[in-house]
């Protein structure tokens, strides 16, 4: 069985930076990519970020050039570290792991930009 538990998130400022990260444990063979995804109160999930194994990296236009996904496979952790935070970021955080043969999606964070 294979488990995703988040960290981080929390109250951040407009224009301020905030770090989550995501660590799978269980009966762990291989992990494949490992992306976040967010959703927001009323809205559609829409995915943030994605690395690949190999550490390939995509992300939404939204947040280009703000955001950076990283993993540790030693430590089997996906991060998101997150910069000049705006107030439409503000969403639950999930990560989302491709694991053995399967996928698997954390509980999810809560992420709140606001004055």
């Amino acid at each position: 069985q294979v488990r995703l538990v988040e960290s981080g998130g929390g109250l951040v400022q407009p224009g301020g930076s905030l770090n989550v990260s995501c660590a799978a444990s269980g009966s762990i063979f291989s992990i494949y990519n490992m992306g976040w995804y967010r959703q927001a109160l009323g809205k559609q999930r829409e995915l943030v970020a994605i690395i690949t194994s190999d550490g390939s990296t995509n992300y939404a236009d939204s947040v280009k050039g703000r955001f950076t996904i990283s993993r540790d496979n030693a430590k089997k952790t996906v991060y998101l570290q997150m910069k000049s935070l705006k107030p439409e970021d503000t969403a639950v955080y999930s990560c989302y792991v491709g694991v053995n043969d399967s996928w698997y999606w954390g509980r999810g964070t809560q992420v709140t930009v606001s004055s």
